[in-house]
């Protein structure tokens, strides 16, 4: 009996609610819940690991993947599901890489070409976006906030952006998953400005760190997932 929970101590055991035991059940997260001859649903083993799993895989990767990883697990997917944990394991060490990489562009003096991508002082949105692998529509939403600032052709009245404008739009591009809030990003562009050098590495820090942290906990989740594995075989 040991080895066998009710939805009440499987709630106390994993700090939840029943509600949210029902709600992973009926999102179809775990394995199937049995009942008991009476009717009373209960939980074995294989559930807690189940329930551990998901509660940490939530905490280092996105909740959609964490839930479609979850569901191949039940469908008994396992090579799929794995692939997909290693498909964000990648982005994550790409997503570092790149804050790296601006972090040495910005000691960069020379910005006359970014990835062998030649940079003027009259580019184009179109062009902006290609060159720091963002979406126009993220470079106008920057602009409304007041983050960057783009003049206007004389003779045709498009956007154009300089050089200085390149580098902030390429810095928010790196650090906008780890700097959160437009004040913070402002403070660190005015020093980008300012060549505040100290300002800039701090918050490239905090970045690195962020990403750290969202690496041990993907880390957490991952060797959780493998207990869970385990069952199946």
């Amino acid at each position: 009996m040991d080895s066998i929970f009710t939805p009440i101590q499987m709630a106390k055991k994993l700090n939840v609610s029943t509600t949210t035991l029902r709600r992973y059940e009926n999102l179809g997260l775990v394995p199937d819940v049995p009942r008991t001859s009476s009717n009373r649903r209960y939980y074995t083993p294989l559930h807690v690991q189940a329930f551990l799993a998901l509660r940490s895989l939530v905490q280092g990767f996105d909740l959609p993947i964490a839930y479609e990883v979850m569901s191949l697990l039940k469908e008994g997917y396992v090579e799929q599901a794995l692939w997909m944990i290693n498909v964000q394991q990648y982005n994550i060490q790409v997503e570092k890489q790149r804050v790296e990489e601006i972090m040495r562009l910005i000691h960069q003096t020379d910005f006359s070409k970014y990835r062998n991508i030649q940079v003027t002082d009259e580019m184009k949105i179109g062009e902006v976006a290609v060159i720091a692998g963002v979406n126009p529509s993220a470079i106008r939403h920057w602009e409304n906030e007041g983050l960057i600032r783009a003049k206007r052709n004389a003779e045709n009245g498009y956007r154009v952006f300089t050089s200085q404008e390149l580098k902030k739009i390429i810095v928010l591009s790196s650090l906008r998953k780890t700097v959160f809030f437009i004040e913070s990003m402002k403070q660190l562009l005015e020093a980008l400005e300012t060549h505040d050098l100290t300002t800039i590495e701090r918050s490239f820090k905090v970045a690195i760190q962020k990403l750290n942290e969202q690496l041990e906990k993907q880390m957490n989740g991952i060797s959780e997932m493998m207990r869970y594995i385990q069952f199946f075989k």
